[in-house]
């Protein structure tokens, strides 16, 4: 799983470019994923995540212990 969310299960999608005469040519739309180390205070340990940029303004929002225990991840 090397280019998607962690916690919005985002990855890249494909489309066209298109030009000014419309001709389509197949091209990615890659997500904005950045490595992060989160402080879990519960376990008293560091975890690293990868996360698009969204994922990383919904655990500012919440916090990181809510959003691991809704989307289930494991962490031993």
């Amino acid at each position: 799983m090397s280019g998607i969310c962690n916690i919005t299960k985002k990855k890249t999608i494909f489309g066209n470019k298109r030009s000014h005469a419309l001709n389509a040519t197949k091209r990615k739309f890659k997500i904005n994923l950045k490595n992060h180390k989160f402080w879990i205070k519960s376990k008293k340990k560091f975890i690293k995540l990868k996360l698009s940029t969204k994922a990383m303004r919904i655990i500012n929002k919440k916090s990181i212990e809510t959003v691991l225990k809704k989307t289930k991840i494991n962490n031993k």
